[in-house]
Order: structure tokens, then C-alpha cells, then sequence
């Protein structure tokens, strides 16, 4: 197990996820998964200290106030290896954002979940089941970004005139990994920086942006702000923006569609995570959010709670 972690993190990742001592199993009480319900100083949640330390995810999806069909998809899979030598957490996240002027853009982002999700499963969770085998040979950005590949080449198959954004988060231990396409949004939040952005919308107005050519309220604004330069299905080779972070010692990892962060304004996504209590009840409460101001888009969101 510790090879392979060597292998796609090197030594000093290995190091930071060995833990020892005595682990408590017993279940999470309901009162447990219902803290923290009041916030620190800077806004956020108190978080619980457990063991083993662990993910606890929720997630929210509606179709929106003024579409007729769900074209967004999500896929979450969240496992936990606790033994005597080691506590390693394990997440894989995805959010797809079928686009909404493509034909089949709800079998678009349905078919990158599946295709991705599958395999992530198959290159790096079933690996580190097998301590004897040998670790993959490429890395975990590596890994991503060929199953980014795999994703965008199945879909010109089952969907040749659909198109969908793609935001996959992999947590292993206290490293995550982010593989990005289009602007559905990864964030961090944390006490320390607020809400973090940590993608980079490829739209054309968020391009004018970076260049200077327009102000970020300028770019809220622009008529032609969901226009994607980066997407599935836009044709091959596609190359997805990937990196990798050291996962803060609380917080939340949230990404979420279009649907949510271009109708919700940020410091009321931040207020609404602060409130609490749990992922499930704060994502039900953001999706909320984005339909009573109006709901233009579909929806969707997943939220994790970081382990202490």
C-alpha cells in the first residue's frame, strides 16, 4: 500500500497519511453527522475530530425554474482504509454540465461521470486494494488527465453531437487532485481563505478577462459568458487543466455547476456552508439558494467535509 503511494505521490505524502494508535469504530451517532452547528469566528463551521478520520459528503440537484430537462450529472464515490498503520480517506467526485445549445447534452455529461468514475475505480482504488501488485506506472495527474481522454472518446460515440463540462476532484489521504474542462467549478473552503476558487472557467469572457479586455462584472454580465473555448465533445485531443494541492486540516471541498455559482453570489455560498449543520442539509440549502433567484439553470453541487 505505502509503494503506492510512493509512486503516485512520492515519499513525503506517504509519510504525511501514515497514522498509528488505537482506532474507534463504533458508527457516527446522528448528533455526531448533525455538528458542527455553529460557526467560528471567520464564518465556518467548528469540525468534529473523529476516527478514523474520515469524508462526509453530501450533495443537492434540481433541473432549475425555467428548464425543462437535467443535463447536469454527478457521480461520488467516497471509500475509507483505516488499520493499524495507516488512515487513508478516499474521494472521487465528479460534476458534468451537459451544454445546454448540444443536442444529447444530458447523455454528454451522464456518459463522462460513468466513463471517468469507471476509471478511476480501475486505475487507482482497485490498485491500492491489491498491496502485492505493482503500483501504475503513471501518476495520478496522469491518470486523470488519460481518463479525461477516455471520457471525451466515448462520448463522440454514444453522444457525436452532445458536449459537456467535466470538474473531477480525487482526494487520496490529505492530497487532492483536480482534473478540469469548461466551468462548472472546484472550491476550497476554509477558515482561512473564504471561498477559494481553485479551477479556471474556459469560457471566452473568462479568456477577455485574463486578458484585461473586460472586468469581472463585466464578464457577469456579457451575453456570451457560457460560451466555452474548452469542453467534452468539442473534439480531440483534448488536454483537461490538472493539479494537485495538500488538502487543509478542515474545511470543505465543494464543486458545483454554472447552475449554482453564476446565479449565487459567493459570500452567500459562503454564508450558507457556515450555517451548517451537515454536507447533505447545506448542498439541499444551496440548491434552494440558486431557485429562488430564479433557477435559470440546472443545478448541481457536492460538498465535502474535510476530515480534521
Amino acid at each position: 500500500m505505502l509503494k503506492f503511494f510512493r509512486k503516485i505521490f512520492g515519499r513525503q505524502a506517504t509519510l504525511d497519511m501514515q497514522q498509528t494508535g488505537e482506532l474507534v469504530t463504533a458508527p457516527l451517532s446522528p448528533d455526531q453527522l448533525s455538528k458542527p452547528a455553529f460557526a467560528s469566528g471567520e464564518g465556518l463551521p467548528l469540525m468534529p475530530t473523529l476516527e478514523p478520520r474520515q469524508l462526509i459528503v453530501g450533495c443537492g440537484q434540481s433541473v432549475g425554474r425555467q428548464r425543462q430537462q437535467n443535463q447536469d450529472s454527478i457521480y461520488i464515490f467516497t471509500s475509507l482504509l483505516a488499520s493499524n498503520n495507516a488512515q487513508i480517506p478516499i474521494g472521487i467526485y465528479i460534476v458534468a454540465d451537459g451544454m445546454g445549445g448540444h443536442e444529447d447534452g444530458d447523455i454528454a455529461s451522464e456518459v463522462a461521470c460513468r466513463v471517468l468514475g469507471e476509471y478511476l475505480i480501475r486505475h487507482l482504488y482497485l490498485p491500492l486494494l491489491h498491496p502485492d501488485q505493482e503500483p501504475p506506472e503513471q501518476s495520478i495527474q496522469e491518470i486523470l488527465q488519460t481518463g479525461v481522454q477516455e471520457a471525451n472518446s466515448a462520448l463522440h460515440k454514444a453522444a457525436p453531437k452532445g458536449g459537456t463540462t467535466l470538474t473531477a476532484g480525487v482526494i487520496l489521504g490529505r492530497q487532492l487532485t483536480i482534473a478540469h474542462v469548461g466551468d462548472s467549478r472546484a472550491y476550497l473552503v476554509t477558515t482561512e481563505h473564504g471561498l477559494e476558487l481553485i479551477t479556471r472557467d474556459h469560457s471566452m469572457v473568462n479568456k477577455l478577462v485574463e486578458m484585461g479586455q473586460l472586468t469581472a462584472a463585466e464578464a457577469s454580465e456579457h451575453p456570451q459568458r457560457n460560451v466555452l473555448y474548452r469542453a467534452l465533445g468539442q473534439g480531440e485531443p483534448l488536454e483537461a487543466e490538472v493539479a494537485t494541492y495538500t488538502l487543509p486540516k478542515s474545511g470543505y471541498l465543494m464543486l458545483c455547476s454554472d447552475g449554482l455559482w453564476g446565479v449565487v453570489h459567493a459570500d452567500e455560498i459562503q454564508r450558507i456552508i457556515s450555517a451548517g449543520p451537515t454536507p447533505a442539509e447545506i448542498c439541499q440549502n444551496l440548491v434552494a439558494a440558486a431557485n429562488q433567484a430564479g433557477g435559470p439553470d440546472n443545478i448541481s453541487v457536492i460538498l465535502v467535509q474535510l476530515p480534521t
